[in-house]
């Protein structure tokens, strides 16, 4: 008897991407959890009209969020989707033949196909982005990281499939610097601090010009084109805001309140 199968959604204002989304995994799924976080668009209205099981909180992080959301799941193997991301039809039927039967492996790991501005992105380092998101509900807990975080998966008995998801990056520069720039930005500066990592020049200088070198020549970003140039020039740049904001929380000088003075009575 097959495996059933809880889809998990997590997203925050997402209704151009939420319909197509649950599309891709219709066929596939026995449930679909959406799991918003506060959305302000017509998010929560879609996923209630497609058939989508709705639960909300607050965000934290990434992390924090699927921890929270991943024990609502009803079925014991869950597959988790973004909404910027769609299940191929190929990749639905690996997925589904693997839980067929009775699994090998107690989560999975597979490769993304990536598009920056409706242009995949076959090279700068992005051929090789996977992740794991297929696995057992009860022996699975995300990193506590604030970004980048991966599944840990109790034992450590990972497989791969060869199907590839196809992840949706961002449409606009726009998107690009709002969520990756801005949030995550944040969030690995607060992560490298709190283990003790520090900014100084090589981090402000050196570390971004190595992030582009690798993107645009190692990772040969030069044959994705212009989009391959623009990508390892952001990329770069994400580097240096990251460290900036790291320098910031150690040498940064608060900006003064005079309305916090004001109305205080003489010797207060």
């Amino acid at each position: 008897m097959a495996e059933k199968l809880s889809v998990l959604i997590p997203c925050q204002n997402e209704a151009r991407n939420l319909r197509p989304c649950v599309e891709s995994v219709r066929a596939l799924a026995d449930e679909i959890v959406v799991a918003d976080s506060g959305s302000t668009d017509r998010t929560r209205e879609i996923a209630r009209s497609l058939g989508c099981r709705l639960i909300e909180r607050e965000y934290v992080n990434s992390a924090n969020f699927k921890n929270w959301a991943i024990p609502q799941c009803a079925h014991p193997w869950v597959l988790i989707v973004d909404a910027d991301e769609r299940v191929l039809p190929e990749l639905a039927d690996e997925i589904r033949a693997v839980l067929a039967g009775k699994p090998a492996h107690d989560g999975y790991r597979f490769y993304r196909r990536n598009f920056l501005f409706g242009h995949e992105v076959r090279y700068s380092g992005w051929q090789t982005d996977d992740v794991l998101r297929l696995f057992r509900r009860d022996l699975c807990r995300y990193q506590e990281r604030r970004v980048h975080a991966d599944v840990v998966i109790e034992g450590g008995n990972v497989g791969w499939l060869r199907e590839r998801l196809v992840h949706y990056t961002a449409w606009t520069v726009d998107q690009f610097l709002a969520k990756k720039v801005g949030r995550y930005t944040t969030w690995g500066a607060e992560d490298l601090w709190e283990r003790g990592q520090r900014a100084g020049w090589s981090e402000l200088t050196l570390r971004p010009f190595l992030r582009f070198f690798r993107h645009y020549v190692l990772r040969r970003g030069f044959l994705d084109g212009r989009v391959g140039w623009i990508m390892a020039v952001m990329s770069a740049f994400y580097v240096f805001v990251r460290f900036a904001k790291l320098w910031e929380m150690e040498h940064g000088i608060p900006q003064p309140d005079p309305e916090a003075t004001r109305h205080r009575r003489p010797g207060e």
